[in-house]
């Protein structure tokens, strides 16, 4: 169940699901999911579903993965990005794959640690984990290309806005748990447009470290 024919399984479901950025598919189809879950979890790595990794949180789906990765991509390529929950890791994998430098932050130390075994076992030397409350961003690395939110804040932290190059894109889940949307948020030098993609579900975004 953590056989190359299962990851092109799970590529090929992307697929159809409408994720079409190639560079997003082929780094989705490269890394190793089972890896970044639980060892009794690791035959449904593959699957379309979030699963449980410890502390109350989850790793996100296969296709919310790939979704906010290309919506985040969809105007071009990027440089440097910042990611607001490590979590898993899952997804700091993935765009560390994209762009020359991931910032990623995580409040719990307990997944950051796990999350660092797992880049250093898979030689991803791109990625600078931060220990902090994330809805604050990394101010002192700013600006970023791009921004990714892994946990819905209700409404779009303006530390995080501040934070994103003229140009850059912030892609996030806003709202309560049961009526959340997924927002691509793009910087001008007038200001910031707004666009909603579509529902989904995350845990919250919380403030603090533990």
């Amino acid at each position: 169940m953590t056989s190359p024919r299962t990851r092109e399984r799970m590529v090929q479901r992307l697929r159809n699901g409408g994720i079409r950025n190639r560079a997003v598919l082929e780094a989705m189809r490269r890394t190793p999911r089972h890896l970044f879950v639980d060892e009794a979890l690791a035959s449904r790595a593959y699957e379309d579903s979030a699963l449980p990794i410890g502390q109350g949180q989850t790793i996100s789906q296969p296709y919310v993965v790939a979704r906010m990765t290309e919506a985040l991509f969809q105007a071009g390529p990027l440089d440097t990005v910042l990611e607001v929950g490590t979590g898993s890791g899952y997804q700091t994998a993935i765009l560390a794959q994209l762009v020359r430098r991931v910032y990623s932050v995580e409040r719990i130390d307990v997944l950051l640690k796990q999350a660092r075994r797992r880049f250093s076992e898979l030689q991803l030397r791109n990625i600078r984990l931060h220990h902090s409350d994330g809805g604050m961003g990394l101010p002192q690395y700013a600006p970023f290309d791009g921004i990714l939110v892994t946990a819905a804040p209700l409404g779009i932290p303006k530390a995080l806005l501040q934070q994103l190059e003229i140009g850059g894109r912030l892609v996030l889940p806003i709202g309560p748990r049961d009526e959340q949307a997924l927002v691509r948020v793009i910087r001008t030098h007038g200001g910031y447009e707004r666009e909603i993609l579509e529902r989904v579900s995350f845990v919250p975004l919380l403030g603090g470290v533990r």
